[in-house]
């Protein structure tokens, strides 16, 4: 059965290079449709009830977000699509989303549509889909949800619930403020990069700290956390680490 798909980009270009690329060496893919606006895409996904979307994440008109927000119960399949946008990314990669970078390369389409072949049912990514709709609507950062993809399937972290991200080798610890700790394949870079607006720093080459754990800093070089654990700061971010805490607000 083939897997019916709809096109949701503002952009003619990426439009007819994705077109051709699925026409071309994705034959179990079929186009049943394509829409220019997020608008247009609303009534497209009415129209056609698709198992799959392509959806760009920033139209003229609206977001790819904005417009899934319209849909009401999301019933198929969504890859994104994006330029080297540093905040869609970030967005994308904090709700273990799945997407595809503009010029779309052939390889990577093939890999994301694999995925999706592979695994027919759209319960997990329909409901990562979900989560990012309301962390997106969630005032409050420490609130919100952070989705990580695992062998096991995802792990959903509430942010104000994480201590601290320790490095190890390629590997990354997230303790927990229940004392427990999970293990996660992704570096402390990649934590750092999509955490970084969200209250976390990184104050030593292996550690990321939250700040809404932190009680006080001591001697400009040791972060005491409110568990009465301390963390150290490295001597070249004792200034830095200084201005960052007493700066309140997060974001």
């Amino acid at each position: 059965m083939k897997l019916k798909s709809l096109i949701i980009d503002d952009n003619s270009f990426i439009i007819d290079l994705l077109t051709d690329q699925l026409q071309q060496f994705h034959k179990e893919v079929e186009i049943i449709g394509i829409a220019k606006s997020g608008r247009e895409g609303l009534e497209k996904i009415k129209q056609t009830k698709p198992d799959l979307i392509f959806l760009d994440v920033e139209m003229e008109d609206m977001t790819g977000f904005d417009m899934l927000n319209l849909v009401g119960e999301i019933t198929f399949k969504t890859i994104f699509i994006t330029s080297h946008s540093h905040y869609a990314i970030k967005a994308i990669r904090f709700n273990a989303l799945d997407y595809l970078l503009k010029p779309i390369d052939e390889k990577e389409l093939g890999q994301a549509i694999r995925r999706h072949t592979l695994s027919p049912a759209i319960q997990s990514n329909r409901t990562k889909v979900q989560h990012a709709l309301i962390n997106l609507r969630t005032k409050n950062i420490e609130d919100q949800t952070l989705i990580l993809q695992t062998q096991n399937g995802s792990l959903e972290l509430v942010l104000k619930q994480i201590v601290k991200i320790e490095s190890d080798r390629n590997y990354s610890y997230i303790h927990l403020s229940n004392q427990t700790k999970e293990l996660s394949s992704k570096t402390l870079g990649y934590f750092e990069d999509i955490l970084s607006d969200k209250g976390f720093y990184r104050c030593h080459r292996s550690i990321l700290v939250n700040k809404l754990h932190i009680d006080s800093i001591q001697n400009k070089d040791t972060f005491l956390l409110k568990d009465s654990s301390t963390i150290q700061i490295s001597r070249r971010k004792k200034n830095e680490a200084k201005n960052w805490f007493l700066d309140n607000e997060i974001g």
